[in-house]
Order: C-alpha cells, then structure tokens, then sequence
C-alpha cells in the first residue's frame, strides 16, 4: 500500500535537512521507536512498537538511507522489520523530499508499505494503516517542534551601561560571569501509538461520511 504524508519544521530547509539527517538526534522523537546500533552513516539498527487494537506489536530491524540528494534536499529510506513475536514483518520504502514554506519548511513523505504474515490481518479495512502512519507522523513532527524550542540558545542579556557624555556615573558594573556550556536535554523515547482509541476514530469518521452522503 502507498500513503502520503506531510509535516512542517520551524526551520529554513538547508536547517531542516541537516536536522533530519540526524538520526541519532531525531530518533527519540519517533513514537515507540529505539535506536539501537548505528551501524555506519547510512544503516541503522533499532525496533518500534504499535498497537493495533489490542494487539501490541514490535518490529525489530535495519533502517538505511538508500539514496540522498543533498542539492535538493531529498532522500529514499528503506526499512525491513520483523516482528518480535514471529507474527510477520514490514518492508518500507520511504522518499522524502523538503520545501520552503513562508516560515520554515515542509517536509512531504511518500511510503510505499509491505506488510507479511499474521500483522497483515490486523492492519486491514477502515485505513488503519494510513490512519496510525498519519498520527505517527502528527506526534513526531510535534516532538521534534518541542525538541528544537528547548535547545534553542536562551536571550543573552544586554551589556552594562558605559558612563554619559556629561560625566555621570554609570550603574555599578558586576563582574560578568562566563555561562558554562550545557549539553541539550536529552529527550526520552515517545511512547507508541494506541490503536484502539484510533480505530474508534476511523470508524466515526467513516460513519459520518456515510450518512453525510446519504443526506445528499
């Protein structure tokens, strides 16, 4: 299946890119995902989890950047999962590319989706699938929002008042001291998706589409 997505970044898109191509940095931003080896530049180990209704599923796997395109601020992303209870897996193909918008940058996914075995099953009709991609999406994009706002540089305050032309004292100058650098907080992993308060919603808005239908 192949869905589209897109979030916006408070951040110019040379800014942006550089950012995304963080992994390390962005990756607690992910809901239920854990980055757990980096394996070089472009591969990547780590797990996500989800749930599906009452069903919780944890994909373990590879992460790679299959190609990259500095000059245009676009990539391709492939991802192999498997599920840790041996219920099937999930094969991602996922192109991403960044636009300016009027007071930062978009960032527009394209993901291409194979899902195997038994997790097939739990990811069919109503648009789960698109829905929990969708509100994943919402979450990290919000999570990252909130990352950059704590590691923005505090306002410095304005330097002491030099004595008037006339001679006048100046306030009493304090002795400035030097600020220690402080390494961003780091930011804990977000939790996973609920499925089941989704697929409730899912289903009402199909409902309502339903009967919105009918009325015309």
């Amino acid at each position: 299946m192949e869905f589209d997505n897109s979030f916006d970044v408070p951040l110019p898109p040379e800014r942006a890119w550089a950012l995304l191509m963080d992994i390390a940095r962005i990756a607690p931003c992910m809901p239920g995902a854990e980055l757990s080896e980096v394996v070089d530049a472009q591969n990547y180990k780590g797990k996500i989890a989800v749930r599906l209704g009452p069903v919780a599923l944890a994909f373990a796997g590879r992460v790679q950047i299959d190609a990259m395109d500095d000059a245009n601020c676009s990539a391709r992303v492939k991802a192999q999962g498997s599920d840790a209870k041996g219920r099937g897996g999930a094969n991602a193909t996922a192109t991403f590319r960044i636009e300016p918008t009027g007071d930062g940058s978009r960032v527009l996914i394209h993901t291409d989706l194979m899902l195997s075995g038994a997790v097939a099953q739990y990811g069919r009709g109503v648009g789960m699938i698109q829905a929990t991609a969708a509100q994943i999406i919402g979450q990290f994009a919000g999570n990252l929002r909130a990352q950059l706002t704590r590691e923005a540089p505090p306002a410095t305050a304005p330097p002491p008042r030099a004595a008037t032309a006339s001679g006048a004292a100046a306030a009493p100058h304090q002795p400035q001291q030097t600020a220690q650098p402080s390494a961003p907080p780091s930011m804990p992993a977000a939790r996973p998706i609920s499925g089941l308060s989704l697929l409730a919603r899912v289903i009402w808005q199909q409902v309502v589409a339903l009967f919105t239908r009918r009325r015309t």
